[in-house]
């Protein structure tokens, strides 16, 4: 796995989110088609795993939190943006999501939960506000941000 192929992979899923609007509909459906038993989850957790072993993702760290943006938004990833976060037990700083936020929660020990949920998918919609929090363990988390928006308060 590289970033490259990371890439390929995360294309194929933003094709298919072409025209829907970032809301719990969203959520519900990417963890039905694509959720923790599907094909594309285990991808994706698997080279999120690799990336992070090898150092281009989650290569900066602040506060406890490795994170790293990997892709800036590009029309192949269809405006979004990427990030990973890689957080153990821990409340990261407090943001706004100005046009939603799409998350994959990828757990890696314990049963780590973020903002409450198991692994999966949470879509955040626009305007949303959360403290993003690891508990029970430790997640890698993927961010898809539509135009890269997110604004730290």
């Amino acid at each position: 796995m590289n970033p490259e192929s990371f890439r390929s992979e995360l294309v194929r899923l933003t094709q298919v989110l072409a025209g829907r609007a970032l809301d719990a509909d969203l959520g519900a459906w990417l963890n039905r088609e694509h959720g923790p038993q599907s094909a594309t989850y285990a991808g994706l957790k698997a080279a999120c795993e690799a990336g992070v072993a090898a150092g281009w993702l989650c290569n900066r760290e602040a506060d406890g939190i490795r994170y790293g943006r990997i892709f800036k938004p590009a029309p192949d990833l269809l405006g979004f943006s990427v990030d990973v976060v890689d957080m153990a037990d821990m409340k990261g700083p407090h943001h706004v999501h100005p046009h939603g936020e799409i998350d994959l929660i990828m757990p890696q020990q314990g049963d780590a939960r973020f903002d409450g949920r198991p692994g999966g998918w949470l879509v955040l919609p626009a305007g949303s506000a959360h403290h993003p929090t690891v508990s029970q363990g430790r997640a890698l988390v993927l961010y898809l941000l539509p135009q890269g928006a997110i604004e730290f308060t």
